[in-house]
């Protein structure tokens, strides 16, 4: 029996020296991947993919009891205590993320019920995700991502490599694929087969595209999608929240939090209705888990910021982060005849002198957009999550308001 399928791993872990700084960070990388691939698996109907969250998540139970201990050895005294009480939550909450990944991903692997033609009702802006083992004889093998230039070629991105029990989380352009490495790609379906056949030497064979059984699955599978991404956008909130202590990107998260939740309670009523005239209520079942698993997800993102919303003083090891960090994260409400009202987004970026992107628009009677995923339209009133340099925050921040 493969080991995943079966209890978790317990192989002991001893106590060594680590720069909890750096543990954190790579939670942080760690858990924004396992929501991704997580849904990726339950999308894409893939029991490779899903195989690897449970690698992921045995990763990231390591990651949180090194972490735990390393916050352990800090504590000298009651301020030290108070200081490192909401990283510990952040160590907690990012485990939480973990298992709720995992409990997606064995939605796959142990057939809990999901309609067979999940993949078909993807919408068309949903780009295809897919494992492979690179051959020896490829010709990416020992040359670095900025040698192939892949996603310029190809539009087909590296996501992250395994390297044996090593995850490389965020390949760059200096990364090298080596033989054996397993490797994520994302992309479009026109380029992905070609991409995916020069890696790993076989032949690729896309999905077969099953007919719909369950009325108005592309509803149901545009709603996973729309879950999926605001999980990514509430924890990568949370975490900027706590690193640039930032009390209105928390109670953004709180917001999201609020969406997510309604997304999820209509989501399960929509599945108990469809179950009354699907074939099989039964293969509905595994959309139940998922809803449930993505609540625990935002739930989360709120335990993340919540050192921030209690205006507890951040912890010197968060500040250094913050102290390596060029980027950040800000919220921006705009003001009506302000210079960013009516202001075109295209692929992100507004049509400004500024060099910031925008994530998403939280519009008053709209909700959430995601303007990764849209074109779009400044208007006032309009929050806009947005990141870039700080000099390039504050110059944003001053078109925003009259």
């Amino acid at each position: 029996m493969d080991p995943l399928e079966g209890e978790a791993s317990s192989a002991p872990i001893e106590y060594e020296p680590v720069n909890v700084k750096d543990v954190l960070v790579e939670m942080k990388d760690t858990a924004e991947l396992l929501i991704d691939l997580s849904y990726s698996a339950v999308l894409h109907s893939s029991e490779e993919i899903a195989r690897e969250v449970l690698r992921l998540e045995e990763r990231m139970d390591v990651l949180e009891m090194r972490a735990r201990m390393g916050l352990m050895m800090a504590v000298r005294n009651p301020t030290d205590a108070e200081q490192l009480a909401p990283v510990l939550g952040i160590v907690t909450a990012a485990d939480d993320i973990s298992d709720a990944a995992g409990d997606i991903a064995k939605v796959v692997l142990e057939d809990i019920g999901l309609p067979e033609a999940m993949r078909t009702a993807l919408p068309d802006a949903v780009e295809t995700l897919v494992r492979g083992v690179v051959d020896a004889d490829s010709s990416y093998v020992d040359r670095t991502l900025a040698e192939i230039d892949l996603e310029s070629e190809t539009g087909v991105r590296v996501i992250a490599l395994r390297r044996g029990e090593e995850w490389l989380l965020n390949p760059g352009p200096t990364t090298t694929i080596t033989a054996d490495d397993v490797a994520l790609l994302r992309g479009p379906d026109v380029a992905i087969g070609d991409v995916c056949e020069t890696l790993t030497g076989t032949g690729y064979e896309p999905p077969t595209a099953d007919t719909p059984d369950v009325e108005d699955l592309e509803r149901a599978v545009d709603t996973i999608v729309h879950m999926k991404n605001l999980s990514e956008l509430a924890v990568d909130l949370a975490y900027s929240a706590v690193l640039f202590d930032s009390e209105p990107l928390a109670e953004e998260v709180r917001n999201l939090e609020i969406e997510v939740d309604a997304l999820e309670s209509r989501f399960e009523a929509w599945t108990l209705r469809a179950a009354e005239d699907a074939p099989d209520p039964v293969a509905l079942r595994g959309l139940i888990h998922l809803g449930s698993a993505t609540e625990v997800i935002s739930d989360a993102a709120i335990d993340i910021s919540e050192g921030v919303l209690r205006d507890i003083d951040v912890h010197p090891v968060v500040q250094l982060a913050v102290e390596e960090s060029d980027e950040i994260i800000i919220r921006v409400g705009i003001d009506s005849d302000s210079e960013l009202d009516g202001t075109s987004i295209v692929g992100g970026v507004p049509d400004t002198d500024t060099t910031m992107s925008v994530i998403a628009i939280r519009r008053p009677d709209e909700g959430w957009l995601l303007v990764g995923d849209d074109d779009a339209e400044i208007h006032g009133g309009d929050v806009l999550i947005s990141k870039g340099t700080r000099t390039a925050a504050a110059a944003f921040e001053e078109l925003a308001t009259v």
